[in-house]
């Protein structure tokens, strides 16, 4: 079977090819020949990475699975969630990003929070979505030089290291994607 995964990132592609079984040729956005940015209009993670999926399948005629994710946290009513990377501005600067969300939990208590992953295929044309979660606490201040966007900030339940403090492997073990790409596999299992 072949499937495409929505991502140019040589880093994801061979992270993802192993967990696959022999019989998936996964291939990279351009190896389908899309150069284009997909499009990331949506209100929701299911929804961007909905649109990121229908795209390929409607202009390359490929299978393929796209993903979204956020961070929610309880005492923003879910925010930032779908707007995690631009949070603070169309620069996607993960340092501003996290400046404005400490900025807004000032004086807060509830310091709840969880990552979301949303990973939607599409496989010959059929729509399935699969979701990961990991809960855990936002910090008052980041800890760690690992991992990338909010990781500083987040401690996941039962531990007590930032993901950024974490080793990458410790980290892959409980990540919201590493959960919703589990789902993924599961069901790709089954039906291939």
């Amino acid at each position: 079977m072949n499937l495409c995964m929505a991502t140019n990132n040589a880093h994801k592609i061979a992270e993802m090819k192993p967990l696959l079984s022999a019989s998936v040729q996964l291939v990279s956005l351009a190896g389908i020949g899309c150069h284009e940015e997909l499009p990331e209009t949506g209100d929701t993670l299911e929804a961007n990475s909905g649109q990121k999926a229908q795209y390929v399948w409607d202009h390359y005629g490929v299978s393929c699975f796209a993903d979204d994710t956020g961070l929610e946290v309880e005492a923003l009513d879910g925010e930032p969630g779908v707007y995690s990377a631009m949070y603070a501005g169309p620069q996607r600067d993960s340092g501003d990003n996290m400046r404005r969300l400490l900025r807004k939990l000032e004086g807060k208590e509830n310091c709840k929070a969880q990552f979301r992953t949303c990973i939607t295929l599409i496989l010959n044309g059929e729509k399935y979505q699969f979701e990961g979660v990991v809960k855990g606490t936002i910090l008052e201040a980041p800890r760690g030089t690992g991992g990338f966007g909010y990781d500083p900030l987040f401690v996941p339940d039962g531990y007590a290291q930032t993901f950024a403090e974490m080793p990458l492997a410790e980290k892959n073990k409980i990540s919201h994607r590493s959960r919703a790409v589990q789902e993924l596999i599961g069901f790709l299992g089954r039906v291939g």
